[in-house]
């Protein structure tokens, strides 16, 4: 009687198993675009703005590609821009070196490709799936991703408004001390596409006619993009334009993007995608961290567009204004920390100095009005002899003041790294002589014959007296990583760090992780701590790059700040209202696909000072400017001791906007407060902050 029961409840398990749906629409909700699902085969459909309407097949069926159909159309005529195409991933999961010494999680100090590791195909189950939305984006998760210790899902994101698209493997792992790479793609199993397309270094379009049996090979492409054509359009698929490159000193081209059979010798089938070195630039490669039991995000876009290539590469540029800072009225673009070294290994070298260098023509052409340069990090000789020290300083500033104009300024700089502790950034507002040693014989200032002042710096104290006479500014590069590790924490009770010369810290994404939505939060989460701890302190942003090429991939490792300013300093008479625009928090920094070109609380703007009433209540102003869709904005305040956010969803957002936000909080008890905004693709901008009374 037993074994009958037994019997007739695993037939009834079984039939209500057999009940349940396949595909879980219960998430969905009305946004624009339609899903249907017939069997196995998803449809769905969603707004793409001026192109029309978007339309994906999805085929649940393993024997099967995913992608059935991708069409692009108007009214209810589509054109199919590419059939039968498979997403394909490949992990690589190396070991991290994680010490409280080396900075932790924060760590760029790691060579992990010279310790063991291991690359893996992510196995596509397509077990189930759901469709859900999320404002304008509609968001289809498929179960059953996995590689080696992994295990997640496929996500696919489409966003009203636009032919963009997202696809993602969402993977976690239980694993400590993990550091990951990805690869990623669309592979063909029916027909291939009638060419492959791609913008060189030059910027000059190249194509091919691929054939069935062309071994993947790897290139080295502007824009980060690779390109399918077909009868019917073409499809361009890049990644998010910095969140996936992993930190580095440099900015090389390294060949990023692939196309053909056998990738990696992993991906038999034809394809096309983005790739990524293991090994670098042969120095410190930290590749990503990846946390236990963090959603890593290994993820593409695709851009799909019934015209060619080229046509289609002009919509992918937008997202980026073509790699270059947007021009916003009434403000100037300052890019800082490189260690270009054209004085030691050019001027003053023996070689012929070129009328027009290269590097300057490359920060130009990525709209940066101001440059300020961090020479003399290797080759130079900051400590002298003096002879040597004044022969660099000279040409220093003879160089730049040769190399800046009316609508360009580059300035001298250096990382300092004496003195102070750390890693740190000196900042004058006229060329100054300094030497970064005396002996106790020697003055601290004396008057030099066509030269005029110069200073000999012995200690912390003479240091902080020097940018004190000549109205300079310092601030920590790198800060709690590197070799600033632990600092400006060890001395955030030194009276220079406390001093109005010494601005805060320089915040580059370092370290990268592919599970948040933002950009690294390092330098973000200091300049709350510096807060708390009850300074007025700023963060500024900062490449640390060392070669500057056409060649390079540099507006992947690029940043910027937007200055409050009308009209570039000239050189000749200084650059004081670049650092008075700096010391005063009249900035905010971007990676150039969000701007913040106003933000006020209760009509107080940033490195001001506002008293709330009683009751704490503030009207926040700001304008948004952008080009993938927004996700999120967020209020982050404190009150000396806790960090408090309050988010502000943006995902009712499509590509390519601009908005005009008014919200009301309640600040009371706070101390400082400051806004952050992100895009879809982890691209975003920080203001500076309000203080309040």
């Amino acid at each position: 009687m037993k074994n009958i029961i037994l019997f007739f409840f695993l037939l009834s398990s079984h039939s209500l198993l057999a009940q349940k749906p396949f595909v879980d629409l219960s998430g969905f909700k009305k946004n624009g675009a339609i899903a249907t699902v017939n069997q196995k085969i998803i449809t769905l459909s969603w707004p793409a703005g001026e192109k029309g309407v978007g339309r994906i097949q999805l085929d649940l069926d393993e024997k099967n590609p995913l992608f059935k159909s991708i069409q692009l159309g108007k009214g209810n005529k589509f054109k199919e821009i590419i059939a039968g195409l498979d997403p394909a991933f490949v992990l690589t999961i190396g070991k991290r070196t994680l010490s409280p010494s080396s900075g932790g999680w924060d760590v760029f100090f790691d060579r992990v490709p010279r310790k063991p590791y291991k690359s893996y195909a992510v196995d596509i189950a397509k077990k189930s799936a759901k469709i859900s939305t999320n404002g304008q984006h509609t968001i289809v998760t498929i179960a059953g991703a996995n590689a080696d210790r992994f295990k997640g899902n496929i996500e696919i994101t489409l966003y009203n408004g636009s032919p963009l698209f997202n696809v993602a493997a969402v993977l976690s792992t239980e694993t400590d001390s993990t550091a990951i790479l990805y690869d990623a793609g669309l592979v063909n199993k029916k027909a291939l596409w009638k060419s492959m397309a791609w913008a060189d270094i030059d910027d000059k379009m190249q194509s091919s006619k691929p054939t069935a049996s062309d071994t993947s090979r790897n290139l080295e492409v502007k824009y980060r993009t690779i390109i399918g054509e077909s009868t019917g359009g073409s499809l361009a698929l890049f990644p998010a334009p910095h969140q996936y490159f992993y930190p580095l000193d440099e900015a090389f081209n390294l060949k990023f993007t692939w196309y053909g059979k056998n990738f990696h010798n992993l991906i038999p089938e034809f394809g096309m995608g983005i790739r990524q070195d293991p090994l670098g630039d042969k120095r410190y490669v930290p590749w990503f961290n990846a946390p236990p039991k963090t959603e890593q995000r290994l993820n593409f876009f695709c851009l799909i567009d019934t015209d060619d290539a080229t046509k289609t590469l002009d919509e992918v540029k937008l997202f980026t204004h073509g790699d270059k800072f947007k021009p916003v009225k009434g403000y100037k673009t300052l890019a800082t920390h490189f260690h270009n070294e054209f004085i030691s290994d050019v001027a003053l070298s023996g070689k012929e100095i070129p009328e027009k260098p290269e590097f300057v023509d490359v920060l130009k052409k990525h709209g940066l009005d101001i440059v300020k340069l961090a020479e003399f990090h290797g080759p130079g000789h900051p400590k002298g002899p003096e002879i040597e020290r004044i022969k660099e300083l000279k040409s220093l500033f003879e160089q730049t003041k040769r190399l800046s104009d009316s609508t360009f300024l580059l300035l001298p700089g250096e990382e300092a790294n004496n003195f102070y502790g750390g890693h740190w950034l000196a900042f004058f507002p006229k060329p100054v002589y300094w030497i970064m040693s005396r002996k106790a014989e020697e003055p601290f200032l004396t008057d030099v014959a066509g030269l005029g002042k110069v200073y000999r710096v012995a200690n912390k104290e003479e240091m902080l007296k020097l940018l004190e006479l000549e109205n300079g500014l310092a601030w920590t590069a790198h800060a709690r990583t590197k070799a600033s590790t632990g600092y400006p924490d060890n001395y955030k009770e030194e009276a220079f760090f406390k001093s109005d010369t010494y601005l805060g810290a320089a915040w580059k994404a370092i370290p990268a992780d592919l599970s948040i939505a933002t950009l690294s939060q390092r330098v973000l989460k200091l300049y709350d701590d510096m807060a708390n701890w009850g300074l007025k302190k700023h963060v500024l942003s900062e490449a640390d790059i060392f070669t500057i090429t056409h060649q390079n991939e540099m507006y992947a490792h690029l940043n910027v700040n937007y200055l409050e300013m009308d009209k570039l300093p000239n050189y000749e008479q200084g650059w004081q209202p670049v650092l008075d625009a700096l010391r005063k928090g009249k900035f905010f920094v971007s990676t150039g696909e969000v701007v913040i070109p106003n933000f006020s609380i209760n009509n107080k703007k940033s490195g001001e000072a506002l008293k709330l009433d009683d009751a704490g209540n503030a009207l926040i102003k700001l304008k948004l400017d952008w080009t993938f869709p927004m996700n999120y904005a967020e209020i982050v305040s404190g009150d000396g001791k806790e960090i408090y956010r309050e988010r502000f969803n943006l995902n009712d957002t499509s590509a390519f906007g601009q908005k005009d936000y008014s919200w009301k909080v309640n600040l009371k008890g706070r101390k400082w407060v400051r806004l952050e905004a992100w895009d879809i693709a982890a691209n975003g901008a920080f203001t500076q902050m309000i203080w309040l009374e």
